[in-house]
């Protein structure tokens, strides 16, 4: 059966919601040491779920040592004390508690093993590596810690408490759907999902899972809309006799050229730039023109990939097929040009995103 919710990410800047510095700088501490923690255990674990799935493979060991991973209580081969699911658990409940919240290491454990389960087959026949996580990573956390969640009119913010530390939201001119989407938390027309908390650069974000219903179009089965992906055109778009080109090389290109040469510039400035807190204050410039050339392409992708939907909608085209993908994955790893400035798989996720939003079948040749 066809599922007929998705999964909306949202990152929301939130703060800590405490009226004295000392009680701040308190929850800091305590944010840091959770993240800390939460990266050493997916550490942790990611290495048990390995060792766990390669034992049989240890040729070396002796031939009468058992390595079924089931209880021991229930399977006499069997070389656990505990069931399989719960084992990488404890092994870090065991070292960690105390430290973080259960809840956390609940959650993170149940995500890596579903991990582990997906990119198995790459793992055994070697094509890839086990996952190393960063520090700012940031810790995952259910429901059960989210409480309290209300519209504070004096604050003009959304207030809530994770595992008893209230925070509020910081949204500024924000002219996204994320009001809308806490106001639909608020009033139980949406669910919120397992959650993401990050530490960045003395900023907290909240990667908010929202579950919403897809939207529901008129759409008919027999229409295909046939669209292919290009430097030329971004996304070119044909049904039946209606066609659409979206964007064009010297629109996408022209804006992020430039700020790649104003980069290049500063970049030869650098060295002459004053210092006063050492490396971070003489790539302040270089850092704003990175993130600006980073915020325009997202931008564009948006709003190409919104088009494109769009114009599906409102032809009422069922199904989406996007042509000739295997041959521009061919151009976009060959040409370096084009690797570096189409961003031809951004724009693909973007597109497989809104298409399942909009309950349009995505088909890819």
């Amino acid at each position: 059966m066809e599922k007929t919710t998705v999964i909306l990410t949202r990152k929301i800047q939130i703060k800590i919601d405490l009226p004295t510095a000392e009680e701040k700088k308190e929850v800091w501490q305590k944010l840091y040491t959770w993240q800390d923690r939460c990266v050493r255990a997916a550490n942790l674990i990611i290495s048990h779920l390995y060792v766990q799935a390669m034992i049989k493979d240890f040729f070396y060991l002796s031939e009468g040592i058992k390595y079924k991973l089931v209880d021991e209580k229930k399977n006499v081969d069997g070389i656990l004390q505990f069931s399989h699911s719960n084992c990488t658990y404890r092994v870090a409940s065991d070292r960690y508690k105390g430290d973080i919240p259960t809840n956390i290491l609940n959650y993170l454990n149940h995500e890596l093993k579903n991990k582990f389960k997906k990119n198995y087959m790459q793992y055994a026949s070697g094509t890839r590596s086990l996952d190393n996580f960063k520090p700012n990573s940031g810790f995952l956390f259910g429901t059960e810690g989210f409480k309290r969640l209300h519209y504070n009119e004096d604050k003009k913010a959304y207030c809530f408490r994770l595992f008893t530390i209230p925070f509020k939201t910081y949204l500024g001119n924000d002219f996204t759907d994320k009001h809308k989407l806490l106001q639909k938390l608020m009033s139980d027309e949406v669910k919120l999902c397992t959650s993401r908390i990050k530490l960045d650069k003395g900023k907290i974000f909240w990667l908010a899972a929202f579950e919403i219903t897809k939207d529901k179009h008129y759409l008919k089965p027999e229409v295909v809309a046939e669209a292919s992906l290009s430097l030329e055109h971004p996304i070119s778009v044909k049904i039946g006799k209606n066609k659409l080109q979206i964007g064009n090389k010297e629109e996408f290109l022209h804006r992020r050229l430039a700020i790649q040469a104003a980069y290049a510039r500063t970049q030869l400035a650098v060295t002459y730039c004053r210092s006063g807190k050492g490396k971070e204050r003489k790539l302040k410039a270089l850092t704003k023109f990175k993130d600006k050339e980073a915020n325009y392409i997202t931008n564009r992708l948006h709003e190409y990939s919104r088009r494109l939907i769009d114009f599906c909608v409102k032809h009422q085209a069922a199904t989406l097929v996007l042509m000739d993908m295997q041959e521009n994955t061919v151009i976009a790893k060959e040409e370096q040009f084009v690797l570096r400035n189409w961003n031809y798989y951004e724009l693909m996720t973007l597109i497989k995103y809104k298409a399942d939003k909009a309950g349009i079948e995505l088909i890819t040749t």
